[in-house]
């Protein structure tokens, strides 16, 4: 039962990734800051100035990555090929605001996202700090068809 100014997610929610890009394939942009920059060019064993030629674009001000041939995210081919230096906002997904503005955002991505709710409980106070752009929601499951 919610309680006074508690979010809706008080007592937690569920996410593990299955890893079946349904993130990566969406509409929108993925933001990269000068620390994710570098550390994508280092594991693509790139300068940071051929990778920004190669996979970022200039959004009002902000760099993201571009898009694949697909509109795909330009690193995601039958799996994410940067997993480990994913941007923060790969990283922290579904633990985004728009997701968790309300009940009905959250059940809107499960719609499309096998993992959300199920796998692993996020408590609240993780799942703040996800919102805030620390840590990771990694954990996986198997999602059986």
């Amino acid at each position: 039962m919610r309680r006074g100014n508690e979010p809706w997610y008080e007592e937690g929610l569920r996410f593990a990734c299955t890893q079946c890009g349904a993130c990566c394939r969406g509409e929108g942009y993925v933001w990269v800051d000068p620390r994710r920059i570098s550390e994508l060019a280092e594991f693509l064993g790139l300068s940071r100035e051929e990778l920004g030629r190669r996979y970022l674009r200039r959004v009002n001000g902000r760099l993201a990555l571009v898009d694949g041939p697909d509109g795909a995210c330009v690193f995601w081919q039958h799996g994410c090929k940067v997993y480990p230096v994913r941007p923060t906002q790969c990283r922290t997904f579904p633990f985004w605001p728009e997701h968790l503005a309300a009940p009905e955002a959250w059940d809107e991505v499960a719609a499309v996202s096998p993992g959300v709710n199920r796998g692993r409980l996020y408590a609240r106070a993780e799942i703040q700090r996800l919102l805030m752009g620390r840590g990771e929601a990694r954990a996986k499951v198997e999602v059986k068809e």
